[in-house]
Parts: structure tokens; sequence; C-alpha cells
């Protein structure tokens, strides 16, 4: 079978088998091992070849790395040194080690060969994590960058781990001595001299050109360029894909580069994920099912017990560290390289290779279910039983109380300190609590849908209570206790989209603001101002458009249930605000013709003079009046 009637074979089993995982909540990584798995010598043996595919599937990697580089500049870099070589040092080397005494212990290898597969497992899968991160959106949080710098560190160091192979077979290999390290020296240096001498002012020559599609054939010329001298040189050649994109990274056509190989970037990394799948022998699962199983359950709990334990040392709370943990509990695509180099150099037999490939592979399909067991189910827990005590909020009678303290109570609360307004803000959220009291702030933690926490902070006293919750059925709540309760007092609430403005209507609080609203008008009047509009006349489109979106809410209070009435209701606005707009254009045209036929007025100084002042002021749209 020839490697183009695989490749078709791989990629359409993917359309389907992929989507239909997603939909039975798989990942979209362990949808390709379990395509690979289906496809290769275990079941159907589809695939002749798996090791050519593997080397296309490899380009994946090294295409991700590549671009992880472009995301991160030299200084980011620098700035997350703590976390890549502190926290990747020890997550390395306490990994390694509690593995190595394991392997020596209990599968009787040699100190060498215990070493070797130590260390291999110790490496995490970046391609798997990083997949799995951004899939779930948490490649951006906390614990997500903090996986990532030990991930990074990895790739590092398995550069050294594989350098000491040769070394620990007895024998000094003329790749891994004094000039191996002085090749990788220059090599680098010369990527940087290259990258900033010769491929910047290349890119500029190429986009001259105008011919857009040549940036993806650069980006992809670099990428393969630089993985064949690494090759060469027998460095790594993920770290070289991602060195370069880190040198790529203050480059103006980062965005360009980044957009044109991320497809390619994509559909390699799901046939190395099938690759990966594919070369598993189940066979040694039935002819060794406590080794395997055992010894994957073993590495995953290993690594995930040795990571929370770094993580809390370094001052993580239980959750990161918890998530951080599950995040790294697998074995990694490197173990496959550093284990076959080991195999190579007559460190490792072939009968111990082939299960611990094995072990890594199913350590990598159990992730996600670790993961979910973790985020999902052992983590709220825990956050249920170690729940806090709220504040006791001291005894006072301020004029203002604002029960949210997100982005929108934070603003009124700074516009009442300024004018010496004191108030008692509650919120439910830990971390902006500790936050905002590092810098001096006075929040309390509190739950303002309890009754005894209202009473605590005063609220039969206070004037105005400002409901700035981000939960739309806590604030309902909480607006219904207070309209009931409290009839007296101000009630100003946000409302996050027009559903919930009808919902606080309906219980009859009168001052509500949506959110992004005005600031919405805001940025529409200065858009109509750019575009060649007066002011007057972007001032009255806006106001127009805003005087007739409150009418409709008023007509929609009544049927704001019904999907179709108010599609309907739409309708009807956008043509009556059309119908007004061009009344009011034939109106100022009109105008105009009159103005012509007077020859004292000039023309153009009526439709650009501005109102003097005595110094330039921003232009603004006055947004703050009340219904």
């Amino acid at each position: 079978m020839s490697l183009l009637l695989q490749i078709t074979i791989f990629l359409g089993a993917a359309l389907v088998l992929v989507p239909l995982g997603k939909k039975f909540g798989l990942a979209t990584v362990l949808g390709y091992l379990f395509t690979g798995i289906l496809l290769g010598p275990s079941v159907f043996n589809i695939a002749s070849d798996p090791k050519a595919i593997m080397h296309l599937g490899e380009f994946g990697v090294i295409l991700l790395m590549f671009l992880i580089g472009l995301e991160l500049r030299p200084q980011r870099l620098w700035e997350m040194r703590q976390s890549i070589f502190v926290m990747g040092t020890l997550q390395v080397v306490v990994t390694g080690v509690v593995l190595m005494g394991t392997v020596f212990l209990l599968l009787q290898q040699s100190l060498s060969a215990s070493f070797v597969i130590g260390f291999a497992l110790a490496l995490s899968s970046t391609a798997f994590v990083l997949q799995m991160l951004a899939e779930k959106q948490q490649l951006n949080t906390s614990f997500g960058q903090q996986s990532f710098s030990i991930l990074l560190f990895q790739d590092i160091a398995a550069i050294p781990l594989i350098a000491v192979i040769p070394m620990l077979a007895g024998g000094q290999s003329t790749h891994h001595g004094i000039a191996y390290f002085a090749a990788i020296i220059a090599t680098f240096t010369g990527l940087f001299l290259f990258s900033r001498y010769v491929m910047r002012p290349f890119f500029r020559f190429v986009a001259k050109s105008g011919a857009t599609e040549l940036i993806t054939a650069v980006g992809l010329f670099i990428v393969l360029g630089v993985v064949l001298l690494m090759d060469t040189l027998g460095i790594s050649t993920t770290l070289g894909a991602f060195l370069t994109g880190v040198l790529l990274a203050d480059s103006e056509f980062r965005h360009e580069l980044e957009a044109s190989i991320a497809p390619f970037k994509g559909l390699l990394l799901g046939l190395f994920f099938m690759t990966v799948g594919m070369t598993t022998q189940l066979s040694l699962l039935i002819d060794m099912p406590v080794l395997i199983i055992g010894g994957a359950i073993a590495l995953i709990l290993i690594k995930l017990v040795v990571m929370f334990f770094i993580a809390k040392f370094n001052k993580y709370n239980l959750s990161n560290s918890l998530l951080i943990a599950a995040s790294l509990a697998q074995g990694g695509e490197f173990a496959f390289v550093v284990l076959n180099v080991a195999r190579s150099e007559k460190v490792l037999t072939q009968a111990i290779l082939e299960p611990m490939t094995l072990i890594v592979t199913l350590s990598m399909a159990l992730t996600p279910i670790v993961f979910w067991l973790v985020s999902s189910q052992i983590i709220p827990r825990i956050n249920k039983q170690s729940e806090p005590k709220f504040d006791d909020i001291p005894n006072g009678s301020p004029p203002l109380i604002i029960a949210g303290f997100g982005r929108f109570g934070q603003i009124i609360a700074r516009l009442a300190h300024l004018q010496h307004i004191p108030f008692t803000a509650i919120d439910i959220n830990l971390q902006r609590i500790d936050f905002v009291r590092r810098y001096g702030g006075k929040i309390y933690y509190g739950d303002a849908t309890y009754p005894d926490i209202l009473r605590a902070a005063g609220i039969e006293q206070a004037k105005v209570f400002v409901l700035a919750i981000d939960d739309v059925e806590d604030s309902m709540n909480t607006a219904r206790h207070i309209r009931l309760n409290y009839p007296n007092i101000t009630l100003l609430a946000r409302a996050r989209d027009r559903y919930h403005m009808h919902l606080l209507r309906d219980l009859g609080v009168k001052h509500i603001w949506r959110e992004t609203y005005l600031s919405s008008l805001g940025m529409a009047y200065r858009t109509l101002r750019e575009l060649g509009l007066s002011k007057q006349d972007a001032s009255h489109s806006i106001e127009l458009f805003r005087n007739y979106d409150e009418e409709l809410l008023v007509r929609q209070q009544r049927i704001y249930t019904d999907e179709q009435k108010v599609y309907e209701s739409y309708r009807d606005f956008l043509g009556e605000l059309e119908h007004l707009f061009e009344s009011d254009a034939q109106a100022n045209q009109k105008d105009l013709e009159k103005l012509k036929d007077q020859k004292n007025i000039d023309e153009d100084a009526f439709d650009k003079k501005e109102p003097s002042q005595n110094q330039e002021q921003p232009e603004r749209i006055n947004l703050t009046r009340d219904d």
C-alpha cells in the first residue's frame, strides 16, 4: 500500500472517528489515539509502513513547538525564568529519581537502564498537554501557564539526557562529546544572527512582492531548514523549531506566519497522535496486563503526587497544585525518542523497550480521564468541604453597599472613594478579595444572597444598594429579597444582557444598566465621527438609536419569553429606525438647500465649524443620563 493511500485512509478515518468521539465527550487527542489503534497492526492492520507515517506526523510536533516559540518573546521568557528553571528542574530531577528507584527495585534493571527509563518517563507530553488545555480554553490560566513552563524545561532537558546515553553505554560517541555541545552553541548563535540580519530582511522582500502566499512558503522553508540542520547535527529538532519561533517572535510578520502554519500544525499533529496509537502493540497488554496497566497507573500516581507536592512547596493553592499535577501526569513523546536512542546504544533491550512504550501511550490515553476526575470531581468536593467562613463585617451604617466587586462594582467603589463616601463591598470570590486587600481595599468575603450577610453589612440603614453580581440567578435572588424586605432602599442593578434586564424589571427594579451597552454606544459614536459625520449628526444618530432601543425594551417586556414575537419586534424596530434616519436625511438636505440660497452663509463653514473652546477636549458623547 502506497504512503499516499495510507495517509488518505488515516485522514478519512479521523474525519469520522474524531467527531464521533467528541460527541461522546472524548478529547480530540484521545480520538486521534484510538483512530491510530484501530488502523494499526493491533486491530485492522491497514498501515503497512507505520514508521514512514510517524516521521511525517513528527512534523506536527515540530510545527507546534515553532508556533509556541512565536508566542513567546525573549522578554517573556526572561519573566518566566523562575517558573521554567525552578519548577522545571524540581519536576524533572525529583520525578526522575523516584521513577529511577522504582524501576531499579521492581523491574530489576541495571543502574544505567533504570536511570534512562526513570528520567525518560519523567518527561511529559508537550503536544498532548497543550492540545488538551487549548481545547478546554485553560492554557492562559495560572496552572496552564505553569504547566507550559515546566513542559518547556522538559523539552530543553531532553537534550543532555540524550547526550549522556552513549556515556552510560561505556563508549564515547563522536556526536556527544565536547564538539557536540560546541556545535549546539554555534548553531544557536548562528540562528540568532541569521534571524536578525537575513531572515527578517528576506521577509520584507517577499512581502513587498505582493505574493502573499509566499509568506506560507517562507515559514515552511525556515522550519524545514532548521529541522534539517538540527537533524544533521543530532540536536533535538523540536527544540530547534521552538528557538526559531522565539527568534521570530519580535518580527512584524509573526501573525502572518502563525496564521499560515497553524492549519498544517493541526493536521500533522493529529497524524502524529494517530501514529502513536498505530504503533501501540495491544498484544503486550494481553500478555503482560499487570506490568502494562499497573505500570501506567503507577506512573500517573507517582507523577501526580510528586508534582502536587512540588507545586505546594512553591506556594500554589490546592486547586492549582492538583491541576498542574493532573496535566503533567503522563509520559511524553520525548520518552519515545530517549528510549529508542537508549536501545540503539544497547543501554536497553527490546524486551523492556516495548512495554515501556506501551506504558507511556496508555498513560497519555488515561490523562484526559485523570484531568476530568481532578477538575470536575475532586476539586469541587475539596473546595466545598474546605469552604472558609464568611467575614464578620464590622457594625456600621454606610450609605452605600456594593454587592459584587468585579469590573463593574470596582468602578463604583473607586468613584465613591474619591468622593469620601463610605461604603461596604461584598464579594464571594476569594482570589479577588485577596488581591484587593493586598492593595488596601476594604472588601468582605460574603454571599449577598444570604439575608444575614446583608443585615451585617448594614442594609437597614443604607440608602443605595448596588447590585453588581456576576451570576444571573444570584443577582435575581438578591434583587427579589431586597425588593420584598427593603422597598425604600434605592436599588441600582447591573444586567448581563437584555433578558436579565427584563427579569429585573419584572421584579420592579427601576434603575438598571446593561453591561457593555453604554461603552458600545460610545464606540459607535466614535466610529461615526471617524467616518466623517459631524458631532451633531453622530450624537443625533446615537441618541435616536438609544431612545428607540429603550422604547423597544418597554414593548418587549410582555413578550420577552416568546422568541418569535421578540424577533418580529426587532424587525419592526429596525424598519422604523431606518425610516426615521431617512426622514432626518431628507430634512437636513432641505435645510442645506435653503442655506445655499443665502449668499452671506458659507456652506463649508456650516458643515465644518466647531464651537470654539479654550483648550481641546477629547470628543465624548454624554452617556450618563438616567431614565
